[in-house]
């Protein structure tokens, strides 16, 4: 009987004739590792990997899901852009810097991936992530990860099931005859009688060091399947506001369960308007107000969600301010600098945490309601620190459809959590 025994990432590994037990180590502590490539680079959308997708830039997605995942010990974006850098280390990751040699067009995955293996030799396991998979999970990557340090593969591949005919490709212009790849045309199955066929998504490749060292070569292989209303990659689905539509539906909003949002407070200057203010000749101010804007605080309201515009004092005179509240029907509150303290007295008056506030505001003085609350949002046009603070970036500047946009968004989340209530009330009742 021939027998051998050799140490593996989650213990040992016993081949007896062929057959192999695996042994639990628990008392080694592996370091695994999530990779995330971005290059600065993009040939089809510029910058794509920090494009806003839902108020959220692409990365931030996969970021997301990997942090709160807890799976991993490190959590890395491999680039060669400064603006890429920031937006990663903004949602909680560290930045490996990655060579000129591995930054080229020419440059592969497995490239840039044993670069950043050499560098990190207290790494076992990389979880290289697609950016362009917006729609990842964390329990994705726990069960997937689970093969790797409970079951002995030693790498991990993302794939899902699809139903497609396929039929061998001929050069055009010729006499030869195409013929099937996957199916009897006489006997063409229905799609409920047929598995279809497991394709890589692209969503994630979990490899040993070992295996990344050898080049992908040999090792023991496995597939993790996700469901296809979770396989969204950006590099296919072209078409942007299809994509968003999708992960709204279907993606990763962190670890809390949706709340419906009670209250908003929205900045009146630099939210609802652009920012200025027009002084005529007699000295009468005035400012301009999208009625886009005004119809989303209306459409807030109709579903029960309490609408409050704030501002300071020298931004908006108490007689514009009586105004703005009679042609939005919101009470219109002049703060002072403590903006956070202010609006906290607002919530304990209304029984609210913050959980249940969204906050839409446009520059550093903002920056902590816009950390605090459960929804908050800037404009497109607002500066980076804001950007930074926020959970939506709008697509549209303020003044010109902003406030809208976040309305339409807070009332899809607030759709999206109700729905989620149900479905767990449903769950309830079932057992």
């Amino acid at each position: 009987m021939a027998a051998a025994r050799k140490r593996t990432l989650s213990g040992f590994e016993d081949v007896i004739d062929g057959k192999t037990t695996f042994f639990k180590d628990s008392s080694e502590k592996i370091h695994i590792s999530a990779l995330v490539l971005a290059r600065g680079g993009s040939k089809g959308i510029p910058l794509k990997n920090i494009k806003v997708l839902a108020g959220v830039p692409l990365i931030g997605w996969v970021l997301r899901a990997a942090v709160d995942s807890k799976q991993f010990d490190s959590v890395w974006v491999s680039t060669d852009h400064d603006n890429i850098e920031k937006v990663a280390k903004a949602w909680g990751a560290q930045v490996h810097r990655r060579s000129p040699e591995v930054s080229k067009d020419s440059s592969s995955s497995l490239d840039t991936i044993q670069e950043f293996a050499r560098l990190n030799p207290e790494v076992n396991v990389i979880c290289h992530i697609q950016a362009t998979s917006p729609c990842l999970h964390p329990f994705h990557l726990k069960e997937a990860l689970e093969l790797i340090t409970n079951q002995g593969f030693t790498s991990v591949f993302a794939v899902a099931r699809q139903h497609h005919f396929r039929w061998q490709e001929v050069k055009k212009g010729g006499s030869v005859a195409t013929k099937p790849m996957n199916i009897d045309p006489s006997n063409r199955p229905r799609r409920q009688d047929w598995d279809g066929e497991l394709c890589e998504n692209g969503s994630f490749y979990i490899h040993t060091r070992a295996t990344i060292e050898e080049g992908l070569q040999g090792g023991k292989w496995a597939y993790y399947e996700m469901l296809p209303e979770y396989s969204v990659d950006i590099d296919v689905d072209i078409d942007w506001p299809v994509a968003e539509q999708r992960v709204l539906r279907f993606g990763y909003f962190g670890l809390d369960k949706p709340e419906v949002v009670r209250l908003l407070l929205c900045n009146v200057s630099g939210c609802l308007t652009d920012g200025r203010v027009l002084i005529s000749a007699s000295e009468e101010e005035t400012i301009s107000v999208n009625t886009r804007d005004t119809m989303g605080i209306r459409m807030l309201q109709r579903e029960g969600v309490e609408v409050i515009l704030i501002s300071s004092n020298e931004d908006l005179t108490k007689a514009l301010a009586d105004k703005l509240s009679q042609r939005t029907g919101c009470e219109v509150r002049q703060l002072g600098k403590d903006i956070q303290g202010e609006a906290k007295a607002m919530m304990v008056d209304r029984d609210l945490d913050w959980k249940k506030v969204a906050y839409m505001g446009n520059d550093a003085p903002d920056v902590d309601c816009l950390n605090l609350a459960g929804l908050s949002a800037v404009p497109r046009d607002a500066p980076v620190v804001a950007i930074n603070a926020a959970k939506y970036s709008c697509h549209s500047a303020a003044g010109r459809g902003a406030v809208r946009e976040f309305s339409e968004h807070i009332l899809l989340l607030k759709k999206k959590a109700k729905s989620q209530m149900e479905q767990d009330r449903i769950h309830r009742q079932a057992f």
